[in-house]
């Protein structure tokens, strides 16, 4: 493989296959709530990516239960993994945090949680528990930390600095916690070159999991309004192909990469529209990565 993948990654970790099902646990988020600001990040939707099955009304049970079915068939013998994917999933009180974790990890066929949250939203506490937890159960701590650009930070209503997102992210993996990191590329401000230099500076923190995405323009945020009014540069995918190849050369070989894309549903996209699967783009960048002999880790420690 020219990068280290995901999928390889979480077959070591178990015997059989594992299938995320994402919940809504009805969080917010410090951004939106009024704690540091309203309306949240600028490009935020939460539609693009909470599947049908995931409806926030429902208990954390149903949710996952529905999830199951959702993927009934798909491999025999199938376990999951409980997504505690919407919003913040660590804003709340470490009581409560400590049920909504534990009832979804007493559903049958749960192997493991993974949880998403900012890196301004974890307190010593939490971290204490989820290090317990961590050594009992499979756990994944997921951090957006979009960019290590504090006036991008800024421009997207993010509510923290960088500084925040390394103290986080030290704090957890002093305690041996598996931790995920999400960045965005093509951040309004942020070129291709300003992206590439950002590599070497993800790829120092102690993450085991990195996932990447395209900046994209979702109906009803801020960020549409913005494009409307004063329409930026968005990536086409050859050019996007071109920078998460170059991106990935400056990040070290051990860091797992979980995912280069991500798709929102046609009707709230407004840009980027390439009418590619996911399958489909990682297809094409693996031959562009064969084609001019790139690989993970390539660079790293050139910049």
């Amino acid at each position: 493989m020219r990068y280290n993948d995901f999928g390889t990654w979480i077959r070591t970790a178990f015997p059989y296959r594992v299938q995320k099902i994402s919940i809504d646990a009805g969080f917010t988020c410090p951004n939106r709530d009024g704690s540091l600001s309203t309306g949240g990040c600028i490009y935020c939707d939460n539609r693009t990516f909470n599947p049908a099955y995931c409806e926030r009304k429902k208990t954390i049970r149903q949710q996952i239960e529905a999830g199951k079915n959702f993927f009934a068939g798909k491999y025999p013998e199938m376990k999951y993994l409980a997504y505690f994917q919407a919003y913040t999933n660590t804003y709340d009180s470490v009581e409560n945090l400590k049920r909504m974790y534990e009832e979804a990890l007493d559903v049958d066929d749960v192997v493991g949680i993974v949880i998403g949250t900012r890196p301004d939203c974890v307190s010593t506490e939490l971290l204490n528990y989820l290090e317990t937890q961590s050594r009992q159960t499979f756990l994944i701590l997921e951090f957006g930390i979009e960019s290590c650009n504090d006036a991008t930070l800024q421009r997207i209503n993010r509510g923290h600095s960088f500084a925040c997102t390394v103290e986080a992210v030290e704090a957890a993996a002093e305690r041996g916690i598996t931790i995920g990191g999400h960045v965005i590329l093509g951040l309004p401000g942020e070129d291709a070159e300003e992206s590439v230099r950002q590599a070497a500076i993800i790829s120092a923190l102690p993450l085991h999991i990195l996932k990447i995405h395209q900046m994209q323009v979702i109906r009803g945020t801020k960020l549409a309004d913005i494009y409307e009014k004063t329409p930026f540069h968005v990536y086409s995918c050859d050019e996007y192909i071109r920078l998460i190849a170059n991106y990935i050369q400056y990040l070290r070989e051990d860091l797992v990469l979980e995912r280069f894309v991500s798709q929102a549903p046609s009707q709230l996209l407004i840009a980027p529209n390439w009418g590619l699967k996911n399958y489909e783009f990682t297809h094409r960048l693996l031959k562009y990565m064969d084609e001019h002999d790139i690989r993970q880790g390539k660079l790293a420690g050139h910049l």
